[in-house]
């Protein structure tokens, strides 16, 4: 399946900053609050839910409702679907440089 140019825009968009990529590596041992995700940083709470906004935007988090809580949750749809958008520029690469390199034998080869 591939993704919509719109979709790969919004999460590289996302990817971009890395407040957003810690958040989201925060996000790979479990949910957590605003509270808990902003704790590392040197930042306000609002300017890690600014972050969380453009993350949720992207469809990378979910927040959910648990009592008075309301945790975030990665969502690795979209990380999916960059990786098999990614995927098919790697096999063009591998094969480039399996095309050089036997070039620079076959020169190697001749005398």
């Amino acid at each position: 399946m591939k993704a919509g140019a719109g979709l790969l825009d919004t999460t590289f968009a996302a990817l971009a900053d890395p407040t957003r990529r810690a958040i989201l590596a925060r996000l790979t041992s479990g949910e957590a609050t605003v509270t808990e995700l902003a704790e590392p940083f040197e930042m306000s709470q609002p300017a890690i839910s600014k972050h969380l906004k453009v993350l949720e935007r992207a469809g990378l988090i979910s927040r959910g409702r648990d009592a008075q809580r309301r945790p975030c949750r990665l969502e690795p749809q979209p990380l999916k679907a960059a990786t098999d958008w990614l995927e098919d520029y790697r096999d063009y690469w591998e094969e480039s440089y399996q095309n050089l390199d036997g070039l620079l034998e076959a020169l190697k080869e001749k005398p």
